[in-house]
C-alpha cells in the first residue's frame, strides 16, 4: 500500500510537468501566430493609409489569402463567391469548353487526360502536355481557376493554346473550338474473341456504378469468363464511385483504399461491402499517364491483391483530397487535407501506379507482306480485323488479350490430370 502511494506521488508530479510542458508549448505557438498577426495588421493598415490608390479593404483581404492558399499546393485555392458558385456549376457534367482536365504540375499548367470525343481530344492533345500560352498569354503563375475560366466559353468561339510536349521539348499551337461537353462515363463494351469481355470506363460518376454492373453482367451472360478493364485517359471523378466499382472484384470487408491527414477524422478506411463479386473474372486493367485519381484508386486497390494484372504506362499520380469549406460571405476554401494511399500504404500522390507490365502506347504499323500467306497467316489476320478498328492497331489492348489467354491456358493446365 505504502509502495502505491510513494509511487502515485512521484506520478503526479511527472503528469503535471508533462500537463505544463504541453500548455507550455500550446501558448507558444498562440503567441507566435498573434505575433504573425500583428505584422500582417501592420502591413494592412500601411497599404490603407500610404499606398498610391484607395483600395476596398475586401479586396485586400481577398488578394492575401489568395496567396496564402496558392502558397499551400497547386491544389488548393482560395474561391471568391463568385468562382465558388463556378465550382459548383463544375458537376453538372455539361458544360462548354475544351474536354481536358488540368492540373498544376512542377509549376506548369498540364494537361491530365483530354476526355474522348471532345474538342482536345479531336485536335490531338495529349496526357502530360504543358500549356504554356492560352490566347497569346503567358500561363505562368496561373492558378487552376483561373486557366479554367481562360479556356472554357460560350460554344462555337475559339481558344488557341501553345503546348509545350515532352521529352521532345517542342512547342505546338493549337486553335480549338469549344463545345458542350457531355460526359459518358462507359464509352465500349465489347465482346471478344475466346469469351473475352472488354469494358472501357471514361470517368467516375453517379451513375456508373450501376451502368458497369448491368453492363459487366450482361457481358457474363453472353458467355465471357474474363475482362479487360479499360482505363486508360481516365482523369477520376468521385471517390465513392471508385470505391464501388472497385469492390465487384473483390470479397467483402477488404480494405480498398485509405485516406490520411493530419486530423484523425480525416483519416478513412473505405472497404468493398458488394456482397457478391464478380471473383471467377480473370482481369487486366489498362492504364496509361492520363489515367488519375479514380482510376488509379481502382488499379492500385487490384494491383495490391494480386487481382488483376495493370498494364500499360504508368499513371499520372493525382492522390489527395480537397475539402470545400464555406466562408460567412459566400466565399470559400478549396483546401487539400488528406492524401490516398492503397491497401499495402503505397502513397498515390505525386508516384502514381507502375503497371505490372509495362506496354508503350504506340500504334502498330501493319506493313504489307511481301510473301505468299499461309492459311494460319490469314486466319491470324481476319481474327484482329473482326476487332473495333481502333482497337486493331493498339499494342496495349492486343498484348491485353494475349495475357488473358495465358492466364486461362495456366488455370485450364493446373486443372488438367495430365
Amino acid at each position: 500500500m505504502r509502495k502505491r502511494v510513494i509511487l502515485g506521488i512521484l506520478i503526479l508530479p511527472f503528469i503535471l510537468t508533462t500537463c505544463n510542458f504541453s500548455w507550455s508549448i500550446e501558448r507558444e505557438k498562440k503567441e507566435e501566430i498573434y505575433k504573425q498577426m500583428e505584422l500582417f495588421s501592420d502591413a494592412f493598415v500601411n497599404i490603407q493609409s500610404d499606398y498610391v490608390e484607395e483600395k476596398n479593404p475586401k479586396d485586400l483581404i481577398y488578394g492575401a489569402l489568395k496567396g496564402m492558399l496558392s502558397s499551400l499546393d497547386p491544389h488548393s485555392q482560395f474561391l471568391t463567391p463568385e468562382e465558388y458558385k463556378e465550382l459548383k456549376e463544375e458537376t453538372r457534367g455539361e458544360f462548354g469548353g475544351l474536354g481536358m482536365e488540368i492540373t498544376i504540375r512542377d509549376g506548369l499548367l498540364t494537361v491530365v487526360t483530354p476526355l474522348e470525343d471532345t474538342p482536345a481530344w479531336k485536335v490531338g492533345i495529349k496526357p502530360g502536355d504543358r500549356i504554356v500560352k492560352i490566347d497569346g498569354e503567358p500561363t505562368r503563375d496561373i492558378t487552376l481557376l483561373g486557366a479554367v475560366r481562360k479556356l472554357r466559353g460560350r460554344p462555337g468561339t475559339e481558344v488557341s493554346i501553345t503546348v509545350l510536349r515532352e521529352p521532345a521539348k517542342e512547342f505546338l499551337d493549337f486553335k480549338i473550338t469549344r463545345d458542350i461537353i457531355k460526359i459518358k462515363d462507359i464509352k465500349d463494351v465489347l465482346i471478344l474473341e475466346d469469351r473475352i469481355g472488354f469494358i472501357r470506363l471514361a470517368e467516375f460518376r453517379e451513375n456508373t456504378p450501376k451502368d458497369f454492373e448491368k453492363e459487366l453482367k450482361r457481358l457474363i451472360d453472353e458467355g465471357c469468363d474474363s475482362l479487360i478493364l479499360d482505363l486508360r485517359n481516365n482523369p477520376g471523378g468521385l471517390l465513392d464511385i471508385a470505391v464501388k466499382i472497385t469492390q465487384f472484384f473483390l470479397e467483402p470487408d477488404k480494405l480498398i483504399v485509405s485516406t490520411r491527414g493530419r486530423k484523425r477524422n480525416q483519416n478513412i478506411e473505405f472497404k468493398s461491402k458488394y456482397p457478391s463479386p464478380f471473383l471467377d473474372i480473370s482481369l487486366v486493367v489498362l492504364v496509361n499517364s492520363g489515367s488519375a485519381s479514380g482510376s488509379e484508386i481502382v488499379s492500385g486497390c487490384l494491383q495490391d491483391y494480386r487481382r488483376a494484372i495493370i498494364l500499360g504506362e504508368k499513371t499520372f499520380g493525382k492522390g489527395s483530397v480537397q475539402t470545400v469549406i464555406p466562408l460567412s460571405d459566400g466565399s470559400a476554401l478549396r483546401l487539400t487535407t488528406s492524401k490516398y494511399f492503397t491497401p499495402r500504404g503505397r502513397e498515390i500522390h505525386g508516384k502514381g501506379i507502375t503497371p505490372d507490365i509495362i506496354a508503350e502506347e504506340r500504334e502498330i504499323e501493319i506493313k504489307p507482306k511481301e510473301k505468299p500467306e499461309d492459311i494460319f497467316e490469314r486466319l491470324e489476320e481476319e481474327k484482329v480485323e473482326r476487332l473495333p478498328e481502333k482497337y486493331s492497331k493498339d499494342p496495349q489492348f492486343l498484348r491485353a488479350i494475349d495475357i488473358i489467354k495465358a492466364i486461362k491456358l495456366y488455370r485450364e493446365g493446373t486443372k488438367s490430370n495430365i
